[in-house]
């Protein structure tokens, strides 16, 4: 009797099959898995994304933005840092922030803190424009600037600016087993330092000793005044992030000292492109390099170098084009879209119509 309610189960899948390569057809040029990240964009399976769930002021030019990510998200380590994919007047932009959620929140959601910089488009779009409910592309967390399983018992933490961000999410999640934790934060005012009220609630708590540094009336920090701050600086493991000016003197000041190993840095890296009308093509696994207008299609400039590139049906219709962008912008030559990646961002292009609007690298 089994075998007559199994039999039917070869023709349903066949029948599934079929209807589905249907829905392919009529859906061309979008396949059906196109309509769904619209109406479920963090469903497994899908491309890493997360929905902004809320955006809170830290201070007049920093906002913390916590996110729920797709079913695909891997989780972090406290110090580590996701890129943000992010579309800002029509441009695809990749920024790279540190997790500042400890690893193991309940509600499963994440958070970053994004200082606004002057002249930024990106830092300023998530602080200030940046509404609950919006998506944003993600990558999973990287980055070593992390503390070791068991973290050393003596800990010294040195930041200024954004730079507290990835120390806050150590803090957060180690804070009731570190010993003796001392945090040197520089910032201009007291209302400019971010987590100001939080950090003082550790300080107050014994969790931390917290040394303020208000550098609009103190200036700036000298590694020499650590001799006061933190007598036993030499004794102390340290984690230090901030602008390459504190970080450089930092470096220089543990290494005269012959501590260089108990010493280390983040640095946050700037992303710069300045798109225009073509440009140099490099792609990068054969070594080629091509000049390129603004007009030729990057797939046409690829196969004129003697480069083997992937190829379909030459419309931005099948992604069989499909390649990865690691630095540089591109152009959308059917809207005129821009696209920017930096070393890391994961961006991948059609490069049948795709051309160059800057000096850009291929990963072919």
């Amino acid at each position: 009797m089994s075998s007559l309610f199994l039999a039917p189960a070869k023709p349903l899948r066949s029948l599934v099959s079929v209807l589905g390569s249907l829905a392919e057809t009529v859906a061309t040029p979008l396949v059906p898995a196109d309509y769904l990240d619209l109406v479920a964009p963090l469903r497994s399976g899908a491309d890493l994304r997360g929905r902004v769930v809320s955006v809170y002021a830290e201070t007049a030019d920093a906002a913390t933005v916590t996110i729920r990510p797709g079913r695909s998200w891997r989780g972090h380590r406290p110090g580590q840092y996701v890129r943000i994919g992010v579309d800002v007047d029509g441009v695809r932009q990749w920024r790279a922030y540190s997790l500042t959620s400890a690893p193991d929140r309940p509600d499963g959601l994440i958070a970053i803190t994004v200082k606004a910089i002057p002249g930024g488009r990106v830092s300023n779009h998530l602080v200030r424009r940046l509404q609950p409910g919006m998506i944003l592309h993600l990558d999973q967390a990287a980055g070593d600037f992390v503390l070791p399983q068991r973290p050393p018992p003596r800990l010294l933490f040195v930041t200024a600016g954004s730079g507290v961000t990835p120390v806050m999410g150590m803090l957060r999640h180690y804070a009731a087993r570190l010993v003796e934790v001392v945090l040197v934060h520089s910032a201009p005012r007291p209302d400019d330092v971010i987590f100001g009220t939080e950090l003082r609630a550790l300080a107050a708590a014994g969790r931390i000793r917290l040394v303020e540094r208000h550098t609009a009336t103190a200036g700036v920090l000298v590694p020499d005044e650590l001799d006061t701050l933190v007598p036993d600086w030499h004794d102390r493991q340290t984690w230090a992030c901030g602008p390459t000016g504190l970080l450089d003197a930092l470096e220089g000041h543990w290494s005269a000292a012959g501590l260089a190993d108990r010493l280390h840095t983040e640095r946050f890296r700037a992303v710069v492109v300045t798109a225009g009308e073509g440009g140099a093509v490099t792609f990068a696994r054969t070594g080629a390099v091509v000049e390129t207008d603004g007009a030729a299609p990057l797939l046409e400039a690829g196969e004129a170098a003697g480069v083997s590139m992937p190829s379909g049906c030459r419309m931005g219709i099948c992604f069989g084009c499909v390649v990865g962008l690691t630095s540089g912008a591109v152009r959308d030559l059917r809207n005129g879209e821009l696209t920017t990646a930096a070393p890391g961002d994961g961006v991948r292009i059609q490069t049948c119509v795709s051309a160059a609007a800057s000096a850009c690298t291929l990963d072919i």
